[in-house]
């Protein structure tokens, strides 16, 4: 049996299972509102907390996390450490607010929260941006199941997308969140099993951790410094970045669902403790996953390709464990998609149309139109390279969003700070245009990075905070809403002085120690356009030599594979000599082709693939056939083969890098009818045919990464 074959059988036997676990869920479910997005509030501990580190990571640790792990090496450790410490700060304080109001009022979603009242308009505006965010984050997860399901079965992304849309509506339709939350307690069993297992044969395969590292080091060295290079603003804001956006993981209304069914602040402090010890070693295990990715593939897996390396490590190293790391991958990102259409749906029918939130069969309709706008963003999004197809960036920029929305108006209530609507609206606006002007920059960039390295939460979650501050100091001082911190009387001098001495020495820690570790950043003397794209145009060459009877023809074709580089041109060449009749008359056989070359892609500008024929026999090459898919491509082979050089901007180069990668419009078969129509020079004479040597030739680009000009 094939390794595709394996993984496939592993895949579906798997998915199998998880299926049958959430359809038991349909044998305790009732149908009603509140059991369908809050499981009637009595779920347990365990499975409340395994189901949220399974939706909280699910794709972006496997796909997007082990991309970014890829390409910095030891500096992506700061992400789990920080991270993780402001998600603790979460559980203990947020959540305990979050649990215990949601008790009172019975609320069912995170945008209720934000107003003391049911359909306030700050409460709509807030459902809004969760959907609104939400549905990006949904669309990243069902592009992350594209994404495995194209590197290990080498299906399209498209048909991923498409079969987790019908996962995620069966998912909502079979037992609501009670369904996604059994399925991801059974897929994080499975995921820390699996991800153990494959994190010890990737380190044994590297010789051991001393071996991944000097691996690593010997690929870039800046893969194994603590800090990268290049953080124009600082480490500081680099490092609260991700603490801000650990803390927003009480921003994210499908994790917050989670801390919603369970019963009682007891509760709440058992489902922690289950959390983190579940998920601090998975995320240690990833960690060395995406390590061993960049020391197995590097320069086997280009860099835009880096979320590819967990599919890829699985299934080269065991077909079987292969399937079972898809399905776990394929399952996961399914279930945390259909949490979040959840949560949009109880965003909707608790806050937008709050006349739905008793009506089952409304709510069914929105949870669909939800998955159905999810698929979308995730299917247009694979037009925009970089950002719509990246699901690292879609995860950070839904994360820091709705964190950035909803953490500094929960900190401020939880305080006793009650803004009214136009305070709480400002805040959200700001937080909004902050998280986009901050990403937009990030598409932007020459370099594809976020404005000096930082990521979107600072921006977001800053600017709600300046507005907060600034309505506050327009009140009178004797005004109740002068201050800030609620219940809490302002700092005194002395207060003051000592938290801004601590902040000082924090930062002033932090630029030391990166000032002293951190990678020297390499200046090209030529400046900005100071960067050299180093590439071969590589000629490849199929060959056959065939014996063609009089009055025969075969076909013969040449393939450009879905792996190939961009292809410059195709040209179908064939040469015989007139052996029959040597010695008794010098005509020649004549020989016919009929190239057919409308099994490739295309469009392509210049095609000459007439029928044609040729008497030649001397034994040299005939061009009968070519192709040039993209004449643009042209100008950077000049000289046909051999080696070349380009200058010029970091992000101009890598354009072209690009194209020269991508061969879509060039792949797929180039075929040709040959055939022959012998030359009787004698009556009676026999000539049985001519032996024909068919020669395929294409250019090809072969480039390297793009760096600086030194």
């Amino acid at each position: 049996m094939s390794n595709e074959l394996l993984i496939l059988f592993s895949f579906l036997l798997f998915m199998g299972i998880f299926a049958g676990v959430g359809i038991a869920s349909m044998r305790v479910k009732q149908d009603t509102t509140d059991d369908y997005l809050v499981a009637g509030r009595g779920m347990h501990p365990a499975l409340a907390a395994l189901s949220a580190v399974s939706t909280w990571n699910s794709g972006y640790m496997f796909i997007g996390f082990i991309g970014f792990i890829f390409l910095q090496g030891y500096s992506a450790i700061w992400i789990a450490l920080v991270s993780t410490i402001g998600q603790l700060v979460a559980w203990i304080w947020l959540y305990k607010y979050i649990q215990k109001e949601g008790n009172e009022r019975n609320l069912r979603s995170l945008s209720s929260l934000v107003s003391s009242k049911i359909g306030a308009p700050e409460a709509k505006l807030a459902a809004v941006l969760s959907v609104f965010f939400l549905a990006f984050y949904a669309a990243a997860q069902l592009t992350a199941g594209g994404v495995a399901l194209n590197s290990m079965l080498k299906w399209p992304e498209t048909i991923g997308i498409l079969i987790g849309f019908v996962l995620v509506v069966a998912y909502c339709y079979a037992g609501g969140i009670r369904a996604s939350i059994w399925t991801d307690a059974a897929q994080s069993t499975v995921m820390i099993i699996g991800s153990t297992i494959l994190c010890l044969v990737a380190i044994g395969k590297v010789g051991g951790l001393g071996g991944l590292h000097d691996k690593l080091n010997v690929i870039d060295s800046d893969l194994v410094n603590i800090y990268p290079s290049g953080l124009a603003l600082g480490a500081t804001l680099w490092v609260v970045a991700f603490f801000l956006g650990g803390l927003g993981v009480a921003g994210q209304p499908q994790v917050v669902s989670r801390v919603m069914t369970l019963k009682d602040d007891s509760d709440r402090k058992q489902a922690m403790v289950w959390f983190f010890v579940w998920q601090t070693p998975f995320i240690a295990l990833m960690f060395l996953i995406g390590l061993a990715c960049r020391a197995i593939f590097n320069g086997i897996i280009a860099p835009e390709d880096a979320q590819t390396g967990l599919p890829e490590l699985a299934q080269s190293l065991n077909p079987i464990l292969g399937g079972v790391i898809l399905a776990s991958i394929f399952a996961a990102t399914m279930s945390t998609a259909d949490s979040q259409v959840l949560a949009c749906t109880a965003a909707i029918t608790d806050d937008i149309k709050p006349e739905w939130n008793q009506d089952h069969g409304k709510t069914k309709m929105v949870t669909l139109a939800i998955a159905a706008l999810a698929t979308g963003i995730s299917l247009v999004g694979q037009l925009f390279t970089g950002f719509g197809d990246s699901v690292f960036v879609l995860v950070v920029f839904a994360v820091y969003g709705l964190g950035g929305i909803f953490i500094p108006l929960i900190l401020i209530r939880m305080m006793g700070y009650e803004p009214d609507s136009k305070h709480s609206i400002s805040m959200m606006v700001a937080a909004l245009l902050g998280v986009l002007v901050w990403t937009i920059a990030l598409v932007l960039s020459d370099n594809g990075d976020w404005p000096g390295g930082i990521f979107p939460s600072v921006p977001g979650i800053g600017a709600a905070f300046a507005v907060h501050f600034a309505f506050c100091f327009r009140h009178e001082k004797d005004d109740a809403r002068s201050n800030p911190f609620g219940r809490y009387s302002m700092p005194t001098r002395k207060i003051t002085a000592v938290a801004t001495a601590s902040l000082l020495c924090f930062v002033v820690v932090i630029e030391s120690s990166y000032s002293v570790f951190s990678p020297e950043e390499e200046v090209s003397e030529s400046g900005n356009a100071g960067y050299q794209l180093n590439y071969s145009v590589i000629q490849s060459i199929k060959t056959e030599t065939l014996t063609i009877g009089n009055g025969e023809s075969v076909s013969v074709n040449f393939e450009v594979p879905e792996t190939s580089n961009a292809v410059i041109s195709v040209s179908l060449f064939i040469s015989y000599g007139e052996t029959a009749n040597e010695g008794v008359t010098t005509a020649c056989d004549e020989v016919f082709t009929t190239p057919d070359f409308s099994d490739a892609n295309g469009p392509h500008d210049t095609v000459n693939d007439s029928p044609s024929s040729t008497t030649n026999c001397d034994g040299n090459d005939q061009l009968m056939a070519s192709v040039i898919t993209n004449s643009n491509l042209s100008i950077w082979a000049e000289n046909g083969t051999g080696e070349y050089s380009l200058n010029g901007t970091d992000k101009e180069l890598n354009e072209i890098r690009e194209s020269m990668g991508d061969s879509f419009r060039m792949q797929g078969f180039y075929s040709s009818e040959i055939a022959v129509e012998t030359n009787h020079p004698i009556p009676g004479f026999n000539d049985p045919g001519e032996t024909i040597t068919i020669t395929w030739i294409s250019l090809t680009f072969s480039p390297e990464e793009v760096k600086l000009a030194l």
